[in-house]
């Protein structure tokens, strides 16, 4: 018997892969064919890994990862802390691209 394919699995690449990451340092990063992204902070890098394979139709050869952690502000007086966010720098393989502007292939 041949395997079904998954639909959930396709709803949590989107809850894996959460935003791009724009900055003017990820940015150059997209000359050694890589992109930065904000994931979830609970996924690991396997899937990463699957969750930008099949959204954007790329082979992935290296995913690495980092949390950021939230500052503490003070706003009118009173203390609060920021959220940490967890960011994942996918390098692609060669030849490969993918133009953050467009959106994911639905």
């Amino acid at each position: 018997m041949a395997k079904k394919p998954q639909q959930a699995t396709d709803v949590r690449h989107y809850d894996v892969v959460l935003a791009p990451h724009i900055t003017e340092k990820s940015t150059m990063l997209s000359e050694q064919n890589a992109v930065v992204f904000k994931v979830a902070p609970g996924a690991s890098k396997p899937e990463i890994k699957a969750a930008v394979e099949a959204l954007f139709g790329v082979k992935v050869t290296g995913v690495n990862t980092m949390v950021t952690k939230g500052k503490s502000k003070r706003w009118k007086g009173k203390a609060y802390q920021r959220s940490d966010v967890k960011k994942a720098i996918v390098t692609l393989a060669e030849g490969q691209s993918i133009d953050i502007t467009e959106g994911a292939k639905a």
